[in-house]
């Protein structure tokens, strides 16, 4: 299955160790506020990248976000018919937008 790929410009511009606390600290109640929702979510963080993983519903990293001067690259590792990917995805990207532009 083709993986794909969303680019975000990176305005602020926020550095992987940044973006990953904020991930860690906001993203988990703006996503299950938005899906009325109480999912688990993990992060790891890896030099320039962030990974992030919802071990209740997808078995093993659900998402890559890659993390440059001037993108966040956001990669997407679900398989289809897991879950909500696409309305998890929607979220995250519109979090990411937030607080990257």
């Amino acid at each position: 299955m083709e993986k794909h790929m969303i680019s975000i410009n990176n305005v602020q511009p926020l550095s992987s160790e940044s973006l990953f606390e904020l991930l860690k600290t906001e993203f988990p109640a703006y996503i299950n506020e938005q899906l009325r929702s109480n999912l688990a979510i993990d992060f790891a963080h890896v030099s320039g990248i962030v990974n992030i993983s919802f071990p209740e519903i997808i078995d093993g990293n659900a998402y890559t976000i890659t993390v440059s001067e001037n993108t966040l690259e956001l990669t997407d590792h679900t398989t289809e018919g897991t879950y909500n990917t696409e309305l998890l995805e929607q979220h995250l990207v519109e979090f990411l937008t937030l607080k990257a532009g």
